[in-house]
Parts: C-alpha cells; structure tokens; sequence
C-alpha cells in the first residue's frame, strides 16, 4: 500500500531534519555535544549533512584567485566542536554559527534547493565563492538568511537568473555574485526588475560586485538609486549597455569603481568638479568620450587609475596632480603627443602602462625620475630616438617593455644596471649595433626579446650568464658568426629563437644541454655542416625549424632512427631548403603533425609506415629526389590538411584512395611519373574539402576528372575577400606553423610563404588529358587559378567558364574571350 501526501517544501525539510537529527543521536554517544561543547547540536548536524551535498575536486576552476586552497570541510568530523572545524565561525556567547567561508574548498556538486545550510538561520557572513556548483541556480531559500550581511558566491558557477529573493536580504552590506563572462556555460542574469528591488531594498550595502554578471536587459540609470554610502561597485564585464550617469561621480564615500568591459556603454568624464573619494578607478574598453579632461587632477585620493576608452590628444599636466597613484595604465587609447613632465610628481607609482596609444618623440626624464617603478610598458606607440641612459635609475624595475617603437641606435650599456629585471622585451624597433655585453648583469632575467631590430655582429658569449633565462629571441636581426657554446650555460631555456640571422658554422654539439629547451628555431641563416646527434637529448622539443641552412650530408646513422625515437614529443619538424641527400627515416614520432622536408636532395623509397591514429597534417616532401610508389598507408593520416610530392621520381598511378580523407585541402603530385586515368571509381563525394589540386606535368590519360570536379565544393564559394587575411596553418599544443606552397602563376614559379584561406588552384597542364572541358567547371566560382594548357582537349570552350570572375591566371585566350561573351549577355 501506498500512502503519498503533498507537503509544503518548509514542512518536507523540517521532516527531512528531523529525520537526520534522530539518526545522528542513535549513532553518537551522548557525551559527544556535553556542554563542554560550544557549537549547537542542530546546526553541527545541518553542516554535516550539508558536507555530503558535494564530492571534493581538485580540478576545478579558478585555484589561481585563491591565497589558501584546500578542502575546508575535509575538518568537519562527528563528535567535535563545530565551532572549530575549518571556515566556521561561532558566536562566543550563544554558540551559534555566524559565519561560514568555504571559499577556495574545491566542493563540487549541484546546490540543493533543500539544504540543510538553511537551518543556520543565525548565519551573517556566508563565503562559498570559487567551487563549482555545476550551474545550479542560486536557491530562493537564501532569503531566509534574515540576518546576513556579508554574501559572497563570486566564481562558483551558480547559473541562471538572479532570485528575486536576494533584495529579501534587509541587513546586507556586502554583495558579490561575480561569474566568469567567458565562460562556455555559465551565465548568470540579472534582471532589470530584481537590480530595481535589490537597489530598493538593499539600504545597508556599501559594497555591490556585479562583474560578469549578465546585465545586458539593464538600465545602467538604476544604479544611482544606490545608497549613498556605497563605497565599491564593481560591473566589470557585465554586458551594460547605453549611458552611465557621470552623477555616480558625486557619491559621497565612492572609493572603487570598476566599469571595464562593457563595450556598448558609454561614461562621461567631468568636465569639474570631481568630488567623489575615489580611491580606485577602472574604465577599460568602453567609451568615455573623446578626451581626457584636466578635472581628473581633482581625484587627488586615487591610486590606482585605468582608462581605456579611445580617448583623443594628449595627456593632461594636472595627471601630476594626483600624488597617492601607484598604479597607472592609460592604455590602449589614441593619445598622441609627449608625455608630461608632470608625471615626475608621481613618485609613488610602481607600474606605469602607457602602451598601445600615439604617444611620440623621446623617453623623457619625467619617466626616469620615478625611481619606485617596478613595471613600465611603452610599447605600441611611436617613441623613438635613444633609450635615455638614465632609464638606469629605475632600479626597482621588474618588468620593461618598449617593443613596436621607433628607438634607434644602440641600447646604452647602462641598462645593465636595472639587476632586478626579470621580462625585457624591445622588439620591432630600430635597434642597431652590438648586443650590450653589460646585458649579462641582468641575472634574474627570464625572458628576453631583442627581435625584429637591426642588431649586427656575434652574440656576446657573457649571454651565458643569465642563468634564469626561459626564453631567448633574437631572430630577424643581422647577427653573425658562429652560435656561442656558452648558450648551453642556459640549463632553464624552454625557448631559442636565433632565426632569420646571418649565423654559420655548425650547430655547437653543446646545444644538447639544453635538456628544458621545448622549442628550437635555427631556420634562415647560414649555418652548415651536419645535424649534430646531440639534438636527440632535447627530447621536450615540440618544434625544431632548422630550413633555409646550409646543412649537408646525410642525416647521420647515428641519430637515425635514435633521434626520431627520443624526440616524442615532437609537433613540428621543418628541414626544408637545405642540402641533406640520401634516405629519410622511416620512423617518426607519432606526435608529429608537421614534416617539411622540401628542397634537399632526398632519395629512395619514401619509407615512411604512417600508423592508424596519424596525426599529420602537412607532409610536404616537394623538390627532393624520391622515387617509388606513394605510400598507401597515408590514408591513416585522417588530419591531413596538406600533402605535395611535387617535383619528385615518384611513379604511380593517381592515389584515388586519398579521395576519403576529410579534411585534406591541397593536393600537388606535380612533375613526377605519376600515370593512367583520373576518374573517380566511386559514386560518393569525395575530396570535399580540396582547394589546391595540382597534377600538372605528368603522364595522366584520358578524360577530366568529372565526377572530382562535381564534388569540389570548396571551391564553389566565392570566397568575399573582406576583413583581415587569414593564413593556412596548423596550431599544436605549443605552437603555430604557416603553411607554405609552390605554384606555377603566369608561367613563373613561387613559392608561397603563406597559403590565404581563400586561395583556391587547379593546374592539370602538361599531361595527355584529352576531350571537352566539363561545363561542371564554371561552377568553380572561387578558383584564382586554372591551368589546362599542353594536354589534347578538344571541343567548344564552356561559356560557364565566364562565371569565373575571381580567376587571376587562367590558359588560353579562348577562355578570356568566353568570359567576356557571357559579361555582355548578362
């Protein structure tokens, strides 16, 4: 028999409560809660009941935001003093819990509606911000926290729309419902109805954090119905839109005030009178207005001061004004003009950003004057001229970085004296001469990028000094002479960078240990002799560019295949334009998803057995010497985005059993012994995603491929060249590589160091294709390229030809004249 009756959901949890209650009792021994005890016996058994709610996950998001992160409940044991478990505080006199932090406790799970948390009705503060609650929403219940004060949920990943119930909060003082507003999942919403009651009922908050919260259905004008004793208030990232009221400036007791984010909204800066205390002011990527106006000298309380906004002309003088500043960063703006000397007054300031604006002419010595500054961004402006040598006063300097300017000369050999630098970062500017020796008293540096300038002659070998380096960049410069063997001094480097030099000479041997190096780039210089075997040590490598060299000979037995076996973690491997002869290995490491050989003298069989799970994506082998069949075992590289054998000794017929790889875009089997027919032998769609098919010069028979051409799809789109240009390429787990390719364009050969997305080719020249051209072919519509010259084709050109309006090199006049036929018809 069954017996169901519907209760009330206060009745239901009082059942389910005492239902607990009398368990606990059966199962603890009376003496357990004496009255030694402080803690209540109810709510010690409603916090343990609330501690299974949750599983404990180390995985979960945020730890970073925390100053302490464990298991707080991991404490809570039966028979002891919940007054003393971890994140639980009681009152003195009645016992009774007042307050609950599990922030930072890695609790997982849904929030229960019913928790038993409910029944600490004496709670004032409650903190369970930065655990994953797994998009529950935040229970209406919490309403019956009449006493609450403090609530803070932030980062939790509570979802769905704000309750209601939260303005039933009359005591409040403190509110933070921060979320993470890049999240793929989690959005809380906040209504315009429920911000209305909140700022109604809420008369007792002075702090309300709302950053990433969704508010985009919000009127930003509620929020100077707050009580005037607000003293933060935080929408950072909060999708507002419309017009902030610039009265929020008049708040009596305003002391921080974050707005940054929100690209839709716009603030007026005042024009006067600032009277507000503001201590801390953050508006970044929004608008407020076109400039900065001197009436931001009036905000003398400030220390910390963001502006992002687009704002125009120069910086005020009255920015000296404001003398409690630590922390300045007046970036990513169109602020143009010299920095004012003003800024000398600031001599509290330890971080100074003013990059990404058109701020010109010298570094002054306003700057060099402030003497606490431990981080100074510059870069993107247009500065230009020395580096002053009396940058050198700022010994307090941990961070610099001055890159995308226009300096010139040499760095002064006094940057050496800045020994508590840990990032210099000076690349894209005009940089010349020496590398300073004096760079090598900068023994706590761990980055260094000296790039993109016009620095000449060798590395000084005192670079080995800087024992801490992680990363070094030296490439696009003139540098020379051989690489220093004091780089294997360098045992924390994870990244070198010398490309696109002027070095010689060999790899030194000692490279190999360099046992952290993850990524190694020697490509573009001038360096010879053999692969050194040491390079088999490096076994964290993920990419290892050496192209555009001089290396000679074979690989060496001794790294073949004992090399390719160590490196296993190898993503990218380019030894293209060099002069290695003989055989490739046949073994490679199953991480690889770049192989780029081309240009050498390679030779033989192409070897390789390419194993289910494969995950190439560009195998470019073009202008070697290989001969032999095309490995069939290529079909398991089902990620193959890219696969030219041009220029070989292959002989084969067409590979039609490549026709399945899905994701395969560029196809060239050009100028080889490739043969027979090319028609497709199935009914299914094949090659669906091809962009590039060049099988010119070669033996191919009979009809063009029809049923291929119908199933080109990707070369259907039109392709609108709008917006930025976009590049073929493959992104590893550590890295990037752009694709490269070499094409016939009006009878000239190149080679392309980058592949546009939009490029779409088909080169069938120089073969014995013989019968009509396929009216199928004008449906082609984004082919820049066509190419059918030298075969036996016969017959009327398709006028369906003339659709091809993006064709930029084609064969024949005859095409040119049906295009124009079918212009004048239309």
């Amino acid at each position: 028999m069954r017996i169901f009756t519907k209760l009330s959901a206060p009745l239901c949890l009082l059942f389910v409560f005492l239902c607990l209650k009398t368990a606990f009792s059966s199962s603890i021994h009376a003496s357990s809660f004496s009255t030694t005890h402080l803690c209540s016996h109810e709510e010690a058994l409603a916090l343990l009941q609330f501690k299974t709610s949750f599983s404990i996950n180390y995985t979960i998001p945020y730890p970073y935001y925390c100053v302490e992160s464990y298991s707080k409940i991991e404490s809570w044991k039966e028979g002891t003093d919940c007054c003393s478990w971890d994140g639980v505080s009681c009152d003195n006199v009645t016992g009774h819990v007042i307050a609950l932090n599990l922030s930072c406790s890695f609790l997982y799970g849904t929030f229960p509606s019913n928790s038993t948390l409910f029944f600490l009705r004496n709670l004032q503060s409650l903190n369970l911000s930065l655990n994953d609650f797994r998009l529950s929403k935040i229970p209406s219940e919490i309403s019956q926290f009449t006493r609450l004060k403090h609530l803070d949920v932030s980062f939790s990943r509570f979802s769905s729309q704000v309750p209601g119930e939260i303005a039933h909060l009359p005591k409040l003082v403190s509110l933070n419902l921060s979320n993470d507003p890049y999240s793929d999942s989690s959005d809380l919403i906040l209504e315009t109805a429920i911000l209305k009651n909140l700022v109604h009922n809420l008369s007792e908050v002075r702090e309300l954090v709302l950053s990433g919260v969704n508010m985009t259905s919000v009127n930003p004008r509620f929020f100077m119905n707050l009580s005037s004793s607000l003293t933060t208030l935080d929408l950072w990232e909060s999708a507002l839109r419309g017009n902030f009221p610039d009265s929020i400036f008049c708040f009596q007791n305003l002391k921080k005030f974050y707005l940054s984010g929100n690209r839709n909204l716009t603030i007026d800066l005042p024009n006067s009178n600032w009277s507000s205390p503001l201590q801390r002011l953050y508006l970044g990527d929004m608008d407020c207005g076109k400039r900065l106006r001197e009436s931001v000298g009036d905000l003398k309380s400030l220390q910390f001061l963001r502006l992002g906004c687009n704002l125009e002309g120069s910086i005020p003088a009255s920015i000296g004004n404001l003398s409690q500043l630590t922390y300045l960063r007046i970036s990513s703006n169109n602020l143009s003009g010299q920095i004012p000397t003003s800024l000398a007054n600031l001599t509290q300031l330890t971080s100074l950003d003013l990059s990404d604006n058109q701020f010109s002419g010298p570094i002054l010595a306003s700057i060099c004057n402030l003497r606490q500054l431990t981080s100074l961004d510059l870069y993107f402006n247009k500065f230009s001229r020395q580096i002053p040598s009396s940058l050198a006063n700022l010994t307090q300097l941990t961070y610099l970085s001055l890159f995308h300017n226009q300096f010139s000369s040499p760095i002064p050999a006094s940057i050496g004296n800045l020994r508590q630098l840990t990032i210099l970062v000076l690349y894209s500017n005009n940089f010349s001469g020496q590398i300073p020796p004096s760079l090598a008293n900068l023994t706590q540096l761990t980055l260094l990028d000296l790039s993109h300038n016009q620095f000449s002659g060798p590395i000084p070998a005192s670079i080995g000094n800087l024992r801490q380096l992680t990363s070094l960049v030296l490439h696009s410069n003139n540098l020379s002479g051989q690489i220093p063997s004091s780089l294997a001094n360098l045992t924390q480097l994870t990244s070198l960078d010398l490309s696109n030099n002027q070095f010689s000479g060999p790899i030194p041997a000692s490279i190999g240990s360099l046992r952290q190096l993850t990524s190694l780039y020697l490509d573009s210089n001038n360096l010879s002799g053999q692969i050194p075997s040491s390079l088999a040590k490096l076994t964290q490598l993920t990419p290892l560019e050496l192209s555009n060299n001089q290396f000679s000979g074979p690989i060496p037995a001794s790294i073949v295949p004992d090399m390719f076996l160590a490196l296993q973690n190898l993503e990218i491997l380019d030894l293209s334009h060099n002069n290695l002869i003989r055989k490739i290995p046949n073994c490679l490491p199953k991480s690889l998803s770049v192989l780029n050989l081309q240009a050498n003298y390679f030779d033989g069989n192409i070897a390789f057995g390419f194993p289910e799970g494969c995950g190439l994506r560009n195998l470019n082998l073009h202008g070697n010497q290989m001969d032999g069949l095309l490995p069939r075992s290529l079909v398991n590289c089902r990620m193959l985005e890219v696969l030219d054998v041009g220029n070989n000794n292959i002989s084969d017929t067409f590979p039609h059993w490549l026709e399945s790889l899905p994701h395969l875009q560029v196809l060239v089997l050009r100028s080889n012994k490739f043969h027979g027919s090319v028609q497709s032998k199935k009914e299914s769609p094949s090659f669906p995603k091809l962009r590039v098919l060049d099988l010119s010069s070669n033996y191919f028979v009979g009809a063009l491929p029809v049923r291929y051409i119908e199933n080109f799809n990707a070369m259907m789109d039109p392709h609108k060249d709008g917006g930025s240009p976009e590049y073929m390429m493959v992104s590893t787990r550590t890295n990037y590589y752009q694709y490269s390719l070499v094409v016939t364009w009006k009878g000239f050969e190149y080679e392309l160091q980058k592949i546009l997305t939009v490029f779409s080719s088909i080169h069938l020249s120089n073969n014995m294709f013989e019968g009509e051209i396929p009216d199928v072919m004008g449906k082609l519509s984004s082919l820049k390229g066509l190419n059918l010259s030298h075969n036996n084709l016969t017959g009327h050109i398709p006028l369906s030809l003339g659709n091809l309006t993006n064709l930029e090199c084609q064969s024949g006049r005859k095409m040119r004249k049906a295009r124009r036929l079918v212009q004048r018809r239309s």
